[in-house]
């Protein structure tokens, strides 16, 4: 049987086990990711001993996720999903590596650099939700996007919360300090790649290229193409992405201050690792754990109005931290509404784009959604330590309050056959 010979209902049975591989893979790339983002921050900062260098670590994850989207887009679009995922899986491994050995020799530089391999790693998983749509019938776009992102779930709340158990593991064997949960992350990371080389057949993007021009030559015409409305889509995904990083990178900083200063306690490392480890466990889940909810609402509501769902959750959470930042459950729910509106927001808006991008110009223009959601995240993590520094966790909060208006005010852009 051949990719043009599939019927409706054959393509419907490999769009499940497309579904299906990617979240598995989703699943083993989260916990690198959720590791990398407890993590990340701490490390910068005790390694340099500066906290206000400690939001280069978030911008390197970024950074190496913009660098890399566009590249891993144009390969997918000429070889296939599978290859471009494995690549990413790939970089990932080869920077947990070396963010191991930056720790132990205590080089800030190349502690970086290995960030920025993860990020570039990171770079496909972003574009995994994206495969997801390639097959996807249109009615189900949204939902079975939102299926991909929510597996993340597992391994974005499980990398968090296994930073104590792998500390002790990272002891055992003789890992440096506070790099245990990588052994967690490197193991996820090799799973994922085999999964990829194996279990991803016949390659989604390929299949749906190969039909798609099998039904422009039987049925003639062609998607129509609405540039503005992708670009809006690209705008909003990209903000709402810069406010959840920015606040989301300064969190593990201000809760160690924070915890330093409550009451004259001098809290131990491990007590500061728990409660990074949970917050930042409860700000992922938000990320992740509603997402079909917002893509089933996307399908049936419009793209449009979830995008500003989304908007609406960002400025509760931005609320919370401006207004109960000296309390541990008022940030712990500033970022659990962070993780939902970001959710709405990207889950709608990757749904929006894929839409109103003709066929032959989807995986470009979601390679540079992807690049330029990343670069500017990684300009907020950098400029959100300055903020940190400068004005306090409330302040941080009020600057990224200013894009949440940006985006909603220029919403008309994005109404066109939004739904």
């Amino acid at each position: 049987m051949t990719v043009v010979a599939l019927t409706a209902q054959q393509q419907a049975v490999v769009q499940r086990r497309t579904v299906l591989v990617l979240s598995l893979g989703q699943v083993l790339g989260g916990i690198a990711f959720g590791a990398t983002v407890s993590l990340g921050a701490l490390l910068a900062a005790d390694i340099s001993g500066n906290d206000a260098l400690s939001g280069l670590a978030t911008a390197s994850v970024t950074l190496g996720a913009a660098l890399c989207a566009i590249p891993l887009a144009r390969l997918a679009a000429r070889v296939g999903r599978r290859r471009a995922l494995s690549l990413g899986n790939l970089f990932a491994l080869i920077g947990i590596a070396v963010v191991i050995v930056a720790a132990g020799l205590r080089t800030f530089p190349l502690l970086l650099v290995g960030i920025l391999l993860i990020g570039a790693g990171n770079a496909g998983n972003l574009q995994s939700r994206f495969a997801a749509t390639d097959l996807a019938a249109p009615a189900h776009r949204g939902r079975d996007l939102s299926i991909v992102v929510w597996a993340t779930t597992i391994g974005g709340v499980a990398g968090p919360l296994l930073l104590g158990p792998g500390e002790v593991v990272g002891q055992a064997i003789g890992m440096p300090p506070q790099t245990g949960s990588y052994v967690f992350s490197f193991v996820a990371q090799c799973a994922a790649l085999v999964l990829y080389l194996v279990a991803l057949r016949p390659d989604p993007l390929l299949a749906a290229q190969r039909i798609a021009k099998a039904s422009a030559a039987t049925v003639g015409g062609a998607v129509a193409d609405r540039p503005l409305v992708a670009r809006y889509a690209i705008f909003a995904i990209a903000g709402s992405h810069v406010v959840m990083a920015s606040v989301m990178a300064m969190t593990p900083v201000h809760l160690s201050h924070m915890a330093h200063g409550a009451h004259g306690m001098d809290p131990t490392p491990a007590d500061i690792s728990a409660l990074v480890g949970v917050t930042i466990a409860l700000h992922v889940a938000g990320m992740y754990a509603l997402s079909p909810i917002f893509g089933i609402l996307a399908d049936r509501w419009g793209r449009l109005q979830v995008v500003l769902l989304g908007q609406a959750l960002l400025g509760g959470s931005l609320a919370f931290a401006i207004f109960t930042n000296d309390q541990a459950w008022g940030v712990m729910i500033a970022l659990v509404l962070l993780g939902l509106g970001w959710s709405a927001a990207t889950v709608a808006g990757a749904a929006l784009l894929t839409e109103a991008s003709a066929p032959e110009l989807r995986t470009r223009r979601q390679g540079r959604s992807d690049s330029l959601m990343s670069l500017s995240a990684a300009a907020g993590a950098v400029l959100a330590g300055v903020v940190l520094s400068s004005f306090q966790y409330s302040g941080l909060g009020v600057a990224a309050a200013v894009l949440v208006v940006v985006i909603v005010a220029l919403s008309p852009l994005g109404r066109t056959g939004s739904r």
